[in-house]
This record gives structure tokens, C-alpha cells and sequence, in this order.
């Protein structure tokens, strides 16, 4: 529970560890946009350490490293592949397109993951009236297709097309150590079939905001010129970085945690008559739960688990998106699955 909520709507609304605020507190800072601020570049790299990368450059927002780096990785009128679902396509704005200039070729997945096949297909080939394809773009975790994950094989494979083709690849890692946590690998075996990726600090680690981008050194200096663009550079930096690093020193096993009481909510749902969850499919901590059965749209049902202290996301007309983080434990799990059996008991009737 937080702030006497059952909030489940995204674990971006876990707030930062006390230990966080202590680091908060006493972070060495300097100028991140002169000579440097020591903490921001103490994160990245240990970021890059951690994914086994050169070199690492934090950003404000999960959005702006993806923006930041598809304009490293391209340049205006060429093609990115992306998952037809992919965050990047339906929740950041179009930047691909109004900021980067750039084609986007949607490609369907099985639970957000394309076969190397897929990915063949989809790129240009080399003729007078097509855009060269310049980028390919992953999400591991897939947040639309419910937390999925890709195993380093299925993406060792998509990579390999890629460097046939020599296409970079860039991942939207979002959710990497949710990922990780749930194959039970280290990160970096994520991160090594990929030329860059992003991941999020601000959602199930609890840092209160920010994202690090990783990558080769030549990438991530191009990258940083991008963010300043952008308009990123954040001055003294390290007042947040500092909660990042522990953020990635202290809550990344932890994950496992919030895994669990995903499958065990994902178990309590599929009980209740209306609802559909594919409870074999809920690999992280995500859980998506179509309402279609109650015979009112998804928002109605948020409205009316609202009236019962319990907040969740209508992800689609007939979806509900729930997530857990580490505010939920197992009551707020009993809590929350009570509360929707006596919402779908009084909307059946």
C-alpha cells in the first residue's frame, strides 16, 4: 500500500528508499553540462559496467534515452523496426517521427518478440524508392504484451541478422532487470546482443527519476551531443544519480519479490467469472486482464475499483493493466483480487 492506496497502476509510483534520500542528501555534485558532476558519472559508469558496456550516459526519463539514442544511432528519411506494439511506437509521442524524421516499420511479434525471420523480412532492401533501414529496436521487458521477456538466444539471433545487415541494434530495457530477474541471467548477457540500451531507474528500482543510456564510447559521445539538444543536461545531476546508484546496489534482487506476487494476483484473478488472465504468460510484474466478459469498457471498472481503494490502468478498451512494485505485498494482493470479485459480481448483475 502507499499512501494509503492499492495502487497498482505502475511501479513508477514507488517512491525512493530512505537510504536514497540519505545519498540524495549528501551527493558530491558539479556542473554535469562543464567539467562533469562526480556522482552522474560515477552512475554511468557503473552502469555501463553492470551491462557490460564502454560507456554510459544518464538521462531524465526512459523516453529521452530511447529519442536520444535512435538520433545517435540514424539520421532523418531512414527506416527503424520496431515490434508492432513497442512502447517507443505507442507511448513516446511519435518523437521517432517528429523528432528524428524518421520511417517506422511495425512489426508483429509472438508476446512482443520477433524470430530473426521477422526481423530479415522487414529490412529494406537496397533500391532507388525505398528508405534505408537504420536501426532495429527491442523491449525486454515488452510492456503491451504484459512483461514478457526475451531470452538472450532470441535475441542473440535477432542480432545476428542485424550484423549481417549491419543494422544496430537498440533495446528499450525499460524493465532489464525485471528481465534478468525473471531468466535468472546476469543482465549483461541482455545487453551484450545489443549496440546500446536504456533502462529505467524510476520503476520497480524506486529511484525517484532518471534513466541511463549504455553503449560504446564513440555512441554514448554522440548520444550526450543529442541530449543536449534535447535540452538534457542536467546541471548537478548527482542530487538524483545518486539515488540511482543505490537503486542498482540495493533493489535489483528484490525484483524476484514483486515477480511473485504478480503470478500469485494473476492466479487470484483468473478465478473470477468475466475476467480472462493468461496466467502462464505473466513472467514479471505485469499482469493484463481483459474485462470484456463484465460487459463495460476497462475504464468503468478502474472507476468503480477506485470507489474500493484500488487503482489500476485501463492499457486498453477492454484491458487492465496491474503491476506490481515494492509498495505491494501480499495483502494488498488478497485486498486488491477481493475488491475486483465484488466489482465483477455487481457488474454481472
Amino acid at each position: 500500500m502507499l499512501n494509503g492506496k492499492l495502487d497498482f497502476r505502475s511501479d513508477t509510483v514507488t517512491e525512493p528508499t530512505e537510504e536514497m534520500r540519505e545519498a540524495m542528501q549528501r551527493a558530491k555534485v558539479g556542473d554535469d553540462g562543464r567539467e562533469g558532476d562526480p556522482t552522474v558519472r560515477e552512475l554511468e559508469e557503473y552502469s555501463a559496467q553492470l551491462l557490460g558496456k564502454e560507456a554510459g550516459l544518464f538521462v531524465i526519463s526512459g523516453t529521452m534515452g530511447n529519442l536520444v539514442s535512435i538520433l545517435a544511432h540514424t539520421v532523418p528519411g531512414q527506416e527503424v523496426i520496431l515490434e508492432r506494439d513497442a512502447h517507443i511506437y505507442w507511448s513516446e509521442v511519435g518523437g521517432v517521427a517528429g523528432v528524428g524524421g524518421l520511417v517506422v516499420n511495425r512489426v508483429p511479434g509472438a508476446d512482443g518478440v520477433l524470430t530473426p525471420s521477422d526481423v530479415e523480412s522487414a529490412i529494406r532492401p537496397t533500391r532507388l524508392h525505398s528508405p534505408v533501414t537504420g536501426l532495429i529496436c527491442l523491449e525486454n521487458s515488452h510492456n503491451t504484451a504484459g512483461g514478457t521477456v526475451w531470452t538472450p538466444a532470441q535475441m542473440a539471433g535477432v542480432k545476428a541478422v542485424a550484423e549481417r545487415h549491419r543494422i544496430p541494434i537498440h533495446l528499450d530495457g525499460a524493465r532489464i532487470f525485471n528481465a534478468a530477474v525473471a531468466l535468472g541471467v546476469p543482465v549483461r548477457e541482455i545487453a551484450r546482443h545489443t549496440d546500446s540500451s536504456t533502462f529505467c531507474l524510476s520503476k520497480g528500482l524506486s529511484a525517484p527519476v532518471g534513466s541511463v543510456i549504455v553503449g560504446p564510447k564513440a555512441f554514448i559521445e554522440a548520444a550526450r551531443k543529442k541530449r543536449q539538444m534535447l535540452g538534457g543536461t542536467t546541471r548537478q545531476g548527482g542530487v538524483i544519480a545518486a539515488a540511482g546508484l543505490v537503486a542498482l546496489r540495493t533493489m535489483i534482487d528484490r525484483l524476484a519479490e514483486d515477480h511473485a506476487h504478480a503470478r500469485i494476483l494473476a492466479e487470484k484473478l483468473s478465478t473470477i467469472p468475466g475476467l480472462e488472465v493468461q496466467v502462464k504468460k505473466v513472467q514479471t510484474n505485469i499482469v493484463r486482464t481483459k474485462v470484456s466478459g463484465l460487459g463495460v469498457p476497462a475504464a468503468t471498472v478502474v472507476e468503480k475499483l477506485a470507489q474500493h481503494n484500488v487503482y489500476v490502468l485501463a492499457q486498453q478498451v477492454d484491458t487492465l493493466r496491474w503491476l506490481t512494485h515494492r509498495h505491494v505485498t501480499a495483502g494488498d494482493v488478497d485486498e486488491a483480487a477481493t475488491a475486483m470479485a465484488k466489482v465483477a459480481e455487481a457488474l454481472r448483475k
